[in-house]
């Protein structure tokens, strides 16, 4: 890798999502690869959902920021294989209990099956004891939940 490569990946590591200010785009794991082309730099990103709305603010931001150190870039979207919620870092998931936020279960064969769906944890007060509301929260990604012990809604992020 050379080194104006490894600057765009220390620029682009803080970089946060706009929908979730809390999580960096490395957290999401939505920044997949940098190649340096001649004179100008090609970044792949994976968006976390096919009509994500942020994804034109997150090619802007990634462009604007390398802007800045001079390194021309354009941005590629790769749907394969297709952004996965498991690429969500252990401190991804941290962040978004402290913000509020259940973080999405990791995706296993039994994700797929008939199988009675996973409980959904409280990041309120960590109880299990939880039902949901609706299938769209606060954006599409994320599922509007109610815990049935401290009563607060909440919002969980889908596993996709």
């Amino acid at each position: 890798m050379d080194k104006s490569t490894e600057e765009a990946w220390d620029a682009l590591k803080d970089l946060t999502d706009p929908e979730l200010p809390f999580l960096t785009l490395d957290d999401l794991g939505v920044i997949r690869e940098i190649k340096r082309n001649d004179e100008t730099h090609v970044v792949t990103i994976s968006p976390t959902y096919i009509g994500c709305p942020a994804i034109s603010v997150i090619e802007e931001k990634i462009v604007s920021e390398l802007k800045k150190l001079g390194i021309a870039a354009i941005i590629e979207k790769s749907f394969s294989p297709p952004w996965s919620s498991d690429w969500i870092s252990e401190n991804g998931r941290k962040k978004m209990e402290e913000f509020g936020i259940s973080p999405p279960h990791p995706k296993d064969a039994e994700s797929f099956s008939r199988s009675p769906a996973k409980a959904v944890k409280c990041p309120q007060c960590t109880s299990y004891k939880t039902e949901k509301v609706s299938e769209f929260g606060s954006t599409a990604c994320k599922s509007l939940y109610r815990c049935l012990d401290c009563k607060e809604p909440f919002d969980h992020f889908k596993c996709v």
